[in-house]
């Protein structure tokens, strides 16, 4: 056995020669004894308990081939912050535990057990090394760890390191295995990360030399200006988002970036436009200084030809001559430039710089545009779909991914909302921070063309403002703006507050009525696949990526579930993210999932071995004799399918109070009422609404004919767990603001204390809840049993058919009418005719599963949209069909 080196702890477990913590009783080891051991590679049988503060990504310098299994395509390397409540430590996480990451399974603030790790040092330099966290536990069920009760700054921990690693150091902003300075955001590359990016600088007054400044116009024609040159006097008129260009294996130092980051900046003077471009270290430095509007003073810099692929903001409104053969670069590597931000009073009246223009355009006229045209737009917004992401097509590079929303605002110059697709514009404090009541500007937004209504999509060059960022910009004057506030006067809040929505599966535009291969539908395509490839689909997901697949087959069953959220049961914390904590160990190259019990056996129903319905009803009858279940049954996930496995219903409920918002004032200026937004005031919680006669309902039930025996031949089959709570918008509400926010959200990299101010509490029975189901939400949904048309592979997907105006999926839809039978609800997508959200006069779903018979052997195809949702639950929804002939 090994002795406790000098200063460990009287109680330190002793290790044995194998390195494992032996079996007798003792205290739980701790950070401090596992670093104390004396061998580099240490196992622990019962694992170290530590809360994860942070989870930071970068990019790998190589992609290891040689050693254990991994995701070809993953080049990237996480750093993790973990704390036992006294010390804390970063460490390097195995690649082959990259997986929980992707899965939001490890992620700040929950707990896990390290049980095996091993120390790396550094033999080119002295006093450097890491941990190397090789294998952990993830606790089920567990919200947040203990140890992170009571902690409001994480600087009272004391770093922990090993002998012969102290040169470190405890700084948090550099990783840990590469050469690499920076960290990249968890979930995309457009977003800065880290304090490393310097926030918008304070110009002092400056002393300008204006008499030898030269012209856009100039440099356009010269060919004397390689580098240096007379100083420049411009305006800022589009800025664009931040671009990622690392590499990995780029052997070359010369060639490498310490920040492999640049952006385009449009900037103008009397005589025209021309593109700047902002390399490397000076995004850090001015990225977040050079706003639209902005006047710079620029001098050494360097005139190169400009960089035909790519893409640039239309400007035709501005009036200007665009010099497109010459592009300004400021690069610190050839000339280091100087840069100024001229104040607007110190501005030279004289040079007469152009002012910025835009291009508001009304919901009224967005019809009358054509495809690809670049608009600018205002409103207020009354949806904001949950953030999702798609991975980055035909990049030869390292994976990346985009992220993005759908919101929903209206501008008064029609009923019907703008339909926005925001991707990640490099502003995350305010890409996050959308949410109803608030008034939005997107900036050189794109027209796209949809089903019914066109949409509108956010290009390189898309600035996007919030309430709360309005003040100083440049369009706070234009004539449009002023027209949006003086409607926004005339609203009741109330009214506004009613239809307002957050979160939820949300995608658009909705698929066409004829099914063409291949299909491109909006920013997400629909691939046709093989039955066979649907369960590599799923395993490849990454937490909330989208993607919708098509797949031939034959619907065999179908169960209609009614949705009756329990009043009495604990509302889940939303500020939580959407992440499973199922417990599992995961080692070099495995990872296995957590056991968990079924949180809604009362409602289940009894299902035979393959996962289907014990009595089969005769085909196109509803069938209303169902056995019911309620002994509740552990079972094992793999990862977030189950094959020939048993179905759950997970109940839906609300979340806690959060604090309140600003208040606001009905009076000031145009941008002061811009930043101001909604003049609400708060009110009650709605709380779920009880439903006693579905509790007495069995559900209904459809099968086909040769579903009993089809089952039997079935070699895989796909069951989902129906609808997922993350599936269904959450009505907004003040007191849930920020636990909405961060419900519909991505999850930070880095663990922050909660915020000690309580919540507040609507006084009793303000703002009671009306009649009907909030917001359009559906009664119930559909659970669909589809085979491969090979009949070898069965996959369950919930459809969840719009039934109100209400809904944010109904905006767009083409609503042709249709005989609401059961084939024309699943290819139409909405219950006919679409109406009030509050009397509906619909079909009952009896009336619909009579209608089932259609379904008899027809050749169809589904399309499918899947979602990772965190941890084991992927959401895998119907949302169409066609019908092969």
């Amino acid at each position: 056995m090994e002795s406790a080196p000098a200063g460990a702890a009287s109680s330190l477990s002793t290790i044995n020669n194998n390195n494992r913590v032996s079996d007798f009783p003792a205290p739980e080891t701790t950070l401090e004894q596992l670093f104390s051991s004396r061998s580099l590679k240490v196992t622990v049988d019962d694992g170290v308990p530590v809360a994860v503060i942070s989870v930071q990504r970068y990019l790998s310098e190589k992609v290891f081939c040689n050693d254990q299994p991994h995701d070809p395509h993953d080049s990237y390397t996480y750093d993790v912050t973990v704390t036992d409540g006294v010390w804390r430590t970063r460490g390097v996480l195995h690649r082959s535990l990259n997986r929980l990451v992707h899965c939001n399974t490890l992620r700040p603030g929950v707990q896990i057990r390290i049980t095996g790790c091993s120390f790396v040092y550094n033999e080119q330099r002295l006093g450097q090394g890491h941990i190397c966290i090789e294998k952990v536990q993830c606790d089920a069920g567990a919200r947040s760890s203990p140890f992170l009760d009571g902690l409001k700054d994480l600087g009272c921990l004391s770093v922990l390191t090993k002998h012969g690693m102290e040169n470190v150091g405890v700084r948090d902003d550099f990783p840990l295995k590469t050469s690499s300075k920076h960290y990249l955001p968890l979930w995309n590359n457009e977003d800065p990360e880290g304090e490393q990016w310097l926030p918008p600088r304070t110009t002092p007054d400056l002393v300008l030399d204006v008499s030898s400044v030269t012209l856009l116009c100039d440099l356009e024609s010269s060919l004397g200006y390689a580098r240096g040159g007379p100083p420049l006097l411009v305006r800022v008129i589009h800025k664009s988002r931040l671009r990622y260009y690392g590499k990995c294996d780029i052997v070359d130092a010369k060639k490498k970036a310490d920040y492999p980051y640049h952006a385009y900046l449009e900037v103008a003077d009397q005589s025209g436009a021309m593109s700047l471009v902002l390399w490397s270290e000076l995004c850090l430095d001015w990225y977040h200084s050079l706003h639209v509007g902005a006047v710079l003073y620029i001098h050494k810099y360097t005139v190169k030809d400009s960089y035909a692929n790519r893409s640039r903001p239309q400007m035709e409104h501005h009036c200007l001559r665009v010099f497109r053969s010459k592009e300004i670069s400021l690069n610190r590597r050839s000339t280091a430039p100087v840069l100024s931000v001229v104040p607007q009073k110190n501005l030279p009246v004289q040079w007469g710089l152009p002012d910025v223009a835009y291009r508001f355009t009304c919901r009224s006229e967005l019809e009358n545009l054509a495809p690809n045209t670049a608009c600018d737009v205002i409103g207020l917004v009354t949806f904001v779909g949950r953030v999702q992401r798609i991975r980055c097509q035909g990049d030869k590079g390292p994976e990346k991914f985009w992220t993005y929303r759908w919101v929903h605002a209206l501008d008064g110059s029609s009923q019907r909302p703008f339909i926005l697709e925001i991707f990640s514009c490099s502003q995350p404090d305010v890409f996050h921070a959308i949410c109803p009541m608030t008034y939005l500007v997107c900036t050189q937004m794109r027209v796209c063309p949809g089903a019914s209504a066109p949409f509108l999509t956010s290009s390189c060059e898309t600035q996007i403002f919030i309430t709360g960022h309005h003040r100083g910009q440049p369009y706070v004057s234009d004539p449009r703006v002023k027209e949006f506030i003086r409607w926004t006067k005339t609203l009741k809040d109330g009214a506004v507050l009613d239809k307002t929505l957050v979160g939820g599966h949300y995608c658009y535009p909705p698929a066409p009525p004829v099914f063409t291969q291949p299909l491109h539908n909006g920013s997400v395509p629909v691939v046709l696949v093989a039955a066979s490839d649907l369960k590599g689909a799923l395993e490849s997901l990454r937490y909330r990526e989208h993607k919708r697949l098509a797949v031939q087959g034959l619907i065999t069953a179908v169960r209609y579930v009614r949705l009756h959220p329990d009043p009495s049961e604990p509302n889940p914390d939303p500020s939580e993210p959407s992440g499973g904590e199922g417990s599992g160990e995961a080692s070099a190259g495995t990872s296995r999932a957590s056991t968990a019990t079924s949180a809604s056996e009362h409602r289940d129903v009894g299902h035979t071995k393959n996962g289907t319905g014990g009595g089969t009803a005769p085909s196109g009858v509803a069938s209303p004799s169902i056995t019911r279940r309620t002994t509740p049954k552990k079972r094992s996930f793999h990862r977030f399918y189950l094959t020939r496995a048993k179905m759950r219903t997970k109940r839906l409920a609300g979340g806690p109070v959060s604090p309140d918002t600003p208040e606001v004032s009905s009076s000031g200026s145009d941008s002061d009422l811009l930043d101001a937004g909604s003049t609400l005031q708060e009110g009650s919680v709605e709380p779920p609404l009880p439903d006693p006669a579905a509790e007495q309902s069995p559900p209904l039930r459809w099968e086909s004919r040769d579903w009993s025996r089809q089952r039997g031949e079935v070699s895989t089959h796909l069951c989902g767990e129906g609808l997922q709570p993350d599936t269904l918008a959450r009505r907004f509400s003040l007191e849930e603001r920020s636990a909405l926010l961060a419900w519909s959200g991505l999850p930070s990299s880095h663990w922050t204390p909660p915020d000690p101010q309580p919540g507040r509490t609507a006084p009793p029975g303000a703002g009671a809840p009306g009649a009907g189901v909030p917001g359009g939400r559906p009664p119930g949904y559909y659970h669909t049993t589809i085979l491969g048309i090979n009949q070898q592979v069965a996959l369950d997907a919930a459809f969840c058919p719009v039934v109100s105006s209400a809904d944010p999926r109904a905006e767009g839809l083409p609503l042709d009418p249709h005989g609401n039978s059961l084939l024309s609800l699943l290819s139409a997508g909405f219950l006919c005719p679409l109406g009030d959200p509050v009397t509906p006069d619909l079909p009952s779903p009896e009336e619909v599963l009579q209608t089932a018979g259609e379904l008899e052997g027809a050749h169809l195809l589904c399309v499918l949209d899947l979602c990772h949702l965190g941890g084991d639950r992927v959401e895998v929804l119907l949302s169409k069909v066609y019908r092969v002939t």
